[in-house]
């Protein structure tokens, strides 16, 4: 890490990398395009806090072979992991020899995470545990994403996912426990029916899910700065966040406590000892 010229200020100071808490995965190309030269605009100025990037609704299966190498190789000169995202629910749906050469392919072009999701699709717990032991044995971190809400992901509006129903929290975070059992590198909590597109946030489930299984193991979807600045106030700096790339900045002046809106100016505090 090369040394910063304002170091004599005194903030929360962050573990290297590879960190096992206060990670942060930014979202890759979806909303807008990302290619290399701006990614290392994005890597060679904030890299030192940028823990993995995710690429959201396959939007890598749109690109050059030449192109999506080149981001890979380039978060990895950075020291960051790089995620498929949840695309594999639209490989299932394919069935099981596309689902083995998606797998294959992943780790061939250099992916390190393969997020194992469910949003729009509903998967038996023993069939998501051996797509976890699967993507383990093939070199790849599997990262299942869990929530309660059905249907989540697209940005499906709060009046349609109040139609589809919830899942109980218990059910997730016993799915969860087995999913790290079986050798899942993190968990994803999925923001839909919690943070995003709700009337009323959720915080009694994520006091659940923390309450269970501590904040090492699990990440929280957390793209608005008003959820993420709530998850660092309530959690510290060091709860594990997804947020999109452009707000990389943002989180990191109220994870380091050098900036951020009244409610976390000042008033989080850190002891290591």
């Amino acid at each position: 890490m090369e040394k910063n010229p304002f170091d004599f200020l005194r903030v929360h100071k962050r573990g290297k990398k590879p960190r096992t808490t206060g990670i942060t995965e930014i979202r890759g190309p979806y909303y807008t395009v990302m290619g290399k030269n701006y990614l290392e605009d994005v890597l060679e100025t904030m890299g030192d806090h940028i823990d993995s990037l995710k690429f959201a609704g396959g939007s890598f299966s749109l690109m050059p072979r030449k192109a999506l190498k080149e981001i890979i190789d380039l978060a990895h000169k950075h020291n960051v992991l790089v995620s498929t995202g949840g695309f594999i629910e639209y490989v299932l749906t394919q069935g099981d020899s596309a689902v083995d050469k998606y797998i294959d392919e992943c780790k061939k072009i250099g992916f390190d995470i393969l997020e194992i999701s469910s949003g729009f699709i509903t998967i038996p717990t023993d069939d998501w545990l051996r797509l976890v032991e699967k993507v383990g044995k093939k070199g790849l971190k599997p990262k299942p994403e869990v929530g309660i809400q059905f249907g989540a992901g697209g940005s499906t509006s709060a009046e349609e996912l109040e139609v589809q129903g919830e899942r109980d929290v218990g059910l997730a975070i016993q799915q969860a426990k087995r999913f790290i059992d079986a050798g899942a590198y993190m968990i994803m909590i999925e923001s839909e029916g919690i943070t995003e597109n709700v009337k009323k946030w959720r915080t009694d489930v994520v006091a659940k899910i923390i309450g269970s299984l501590g904040i090492e193991k699990v990440m929280f979807e957390a793209a608005d700065p008003e959820v993420f600045s709530w998850y660092v106030k309530s959690y510290g700096p060091d709860v594990n966040l997804f947020v999109d790339h452009s707000q990389i900045v943002q989180l990191e002046a109220i994870r380091s406590g050098i900036w951020g809106p009244n409610q976390v100016w000042g008033r989080i505090v850190t002891y290591k000892g």
